[in-house]
This record gives structure tokens, C-alpha cells and sequence, in this order.
């Protein structure tokens, strides 16, 4: 498909640069069914009364690192953002001013944290990689910042805040270099509200990576290569859930990284399986949905792979259609922003 098929306008001023407190304050869109029925207007708190006694939101425990690191490499500044682990003391990452780097050069960042520079990759990537015995996490809490997505980056610094801002109440599993978004609306009163209603959850882990911000540059869709990133679903958990579908609940993925690791994980046969390991799935109109039954997401940018996801959920024509009302509204766009309820059925 087309990649200009998936573009719309968005005033900047729609671009949330803090998030909405408390947490499930913020806004929710109801859009129910893939035809033209109506999208109704919620907040997050409303969450128990639009699911059914029985449907089981899954959410995504990784926990974001303070992947991005600030450098010199003689009088060259140097940027790393931190993006997929290799091994225990290796980091792929994206570097800015890369082109000044040579195989070999070390990288002082502050803190006495130093970084090899081993390999550059064909993407402009590079394979760093971190002397000494302390754990790259150490080193990173040390001398790193929380990663925050450029178009948040661009129109202010990070602060302390975002330290906790940008981390879910799930997060239990260092790896992440982007929060899994939807899951930050949820607080312990709003869980205690699900469970009181029937509502079960469900935690599975996939560590997000930076090259979920990349812009898509193909034309085509068919054109485009996704970005890889590493997760894992319990065989106990893929048991439970299987389950719940079988005694008549819906799966609900709650943020598109554990809507992408179900799917990963779930055969022709809709039975979801235990997963350890990359998946790189993209998820365009046509795709026919396996493992999920609706989908809890914040509202994406223009032409980029998540809105083609939400897309081939709903039908592109009603995602329009819903992103245009979430404009008119003044709803709150990104990592920061609302949400939207997707039930298709």
C-alpha cells in the first residue's frame, strides 16, 4: 500500500509534552466496530464499564533504561541512543556525529562511563560496547537520561520528572528505550476497579527500541524493513489467556507492543504459544488478526507504522475518521497523550 495513504494533518499544539495527572484523568476514545457507528468520548477512569466481566488486558512489564547518553570522542560530541541489547556488556545503538566515530575509539561519557565503539552497522548504527564489571544498568542510571521521543525532545529537555513519567506501574524488566505508552494510564485504583468488574490482566515483556520513532521512507509499505526487538510471553501466561478466549473473554493488548508480541506468538490456529525472541512483525491493512480481540493504544504519528497497525484493526477509513475527531476534540496526541479503545468486534 501506498505509505501517503496513512498521512493526515496534526496541529502541533496537539503534541502532549507532559502527561495528564492523575494518570487515568486522560482522555479515552471509544471506537467500536470497523463500520460508522459513533466514537464516544470517556476518560481512562471509565475503562471498567466499556470491557465485559471476563475480557483480560495484557500489558507489556518492560521498563525503560536511560538509554540515551551525551559524549566526546576527542573534541567531537558524540550522541548514543541505546537501542537493542547484544550481550551482557554490548549495546546496538543510534549515534549522532557517528561519522566522526572509527572502529577502535573509545567514547567518555560523564561519570567515568566510557564505551568502545566496535562496529558500524549498514543502517549507520553501532555495535558499542562497555568495559569494566559494574552492569550496563548501573552504568546507564549513572550517565544516562530517560530517552524520550524526539518530538517531545524537541520542544523541551528531560527533567527528573520524566524519570517516573515515562515509566508504567508494570515495569519490572530493564531492556526498554521507549515506554510501552497505553500502560501509563493505569494507576493500582484503576486496576483494583478492573478486578472488582471481572476484569483480568495479564503481563508478558517486549523491550521496546528507539527504531519504533524511525520514520518510514519507503513509498510502498511492501518497501519498508521493521525494526527487531526482543520479547517473551510465559507458556503459563499464553495458557491463562487461551483460556479466557475459550470461556467466551475478549484479549485485550493494551499498547501496540503487546498487541505485535501476541500476534508474534499466536499460529493460523489462534492458540497463543510461549515466545522467547526477535520478532520484527509489521502490521498493515489485510492482515488478519490471531490472538487479539481489541486494542487500548494512544494516538500515533502521520505515515508511521503504528497508525498502519491501528489501521489494519479498524479499517483505514474509520481510523481517519477517528484520529479527525480526536483533532476536532482537542485530544491529546503521543507518549504523553490520550488514549483510543479499539473493539472491532
Amino acid at each position: 500500500m501506498r505509505v501517503d495513504l496513512f498521512d493526515f494533518d496534526l496541529p502541533p499544539e496537539r503534541i502532549a509534552l507532559r502527561p495528564a495527572r492523575p494518570r487515568d484523568s486522560a482522555r479515552l476514545l471509544l471506537v467500536a466496530g470497523s463500520g460508522e457507528g459513533p466514537l464516544t468520548d470517556h476518560t481512562v477512569r471509565d475503562l471498567p464499564g466499556l470491557l465485559r466481566a471476563g475480557d483480560v488486558l495484557v500489558f507489556n512489564d518492560t521498563r525503560v533504561i536511560p538509554a540515551q547518553l551525551e559524549g566526546q570522542r576527542g573534541e567531537a560530541r558524540i550522541g548514543a541512543t541505546l537501542h537493542k541489547r547484544i550481550d551482557l556488556r554490548r549495546w546496538q545503538a543510534f549515534v549522532r556525529n557517528g561519522k566522526r566515530l572509527r572502529t577502535g575509539d573509545a567514547i567518555a561519557f560523564p561519570a567515568d562511563v566510557t564505551a568502545i565503539a566496535e562496529e558500524r552497522h549498514a543502517d549507520g548504527s553501532w555495535t558499542l560496547m562497555f568495559p569494566g564489571d559494574e552492569p550496563v544498568e548501573v552504568l546507564l542510571e549513572r550517565a544516562g537520561r530517560m530517552p524520550l521521543p524526539p518530538y517531545i525532545a524537541a520542544k523541551r529537555g528531560t527533567d527528573e520528572a520524566d524519570r517516573s513519567d515515562y515509566q508504567t506501574m508494570f515495569a519490572a524488566r530493564d531492556g526498554a528505550v521507549a515506554a510501552p505508552t497505553a500502560a501509563l494510564h493505569f494507576t493500582p485504583a484503576l486496576m483494583e476497579a478492573l478486578a472488582t468488574a471481572g476484569i483480568g490482566h495479564e503481563t508478558l515483556t517486549l523491550h521496546v527500541g528507539a527504531g519504533t520513532f524511525l520514520p518510514v521512507k519507503a513509498d510502498d509499505t511492501a518497501d519498508h524493513a521493521m525494526h527487531a526487538e526482543w520479547g517473551r510471553i510465559e507458556q503459563a501466561t499464553a495458557d491463562r489467556l487461551n483460556a479466557a478466549r475459550a470461556a467466551g473473554g475478549r484479549v485485550i493488548a493494551v499498547g501496540t507492543t503487546s498487541l505485535r508480541l501476541l500476534e508474534s506468538a499466536t499460529g493460523e490456529d489462534r492458540v497463543i504459544r510461549a515466545f522467547a525472541g526477535d520478532t520484527s512483525i509489521f502490521i498493515t491493512p489485510g492482515y488478519t488478526f490471531r490472538a487479539i480481540d481489541g486494542l487500548m493504544t494512544n494516538f500515533h504519528l502521520p505515515k508511521s507504522t503504528l497508525f498502519m497497525l491501528v489501521s489494519a484493526l479498524m479499517g483505514l477509513e474509520r481510523m481517519q475518521a477517528a484520529y479527525a475527531h480526536a483533532i476536532a476534540e482537542g485530544y491529546r496526541f503521543y507518549s504523553y497523550g490520550d488514549a483510543g479503545l479499539l473493539l472491532p468486534g
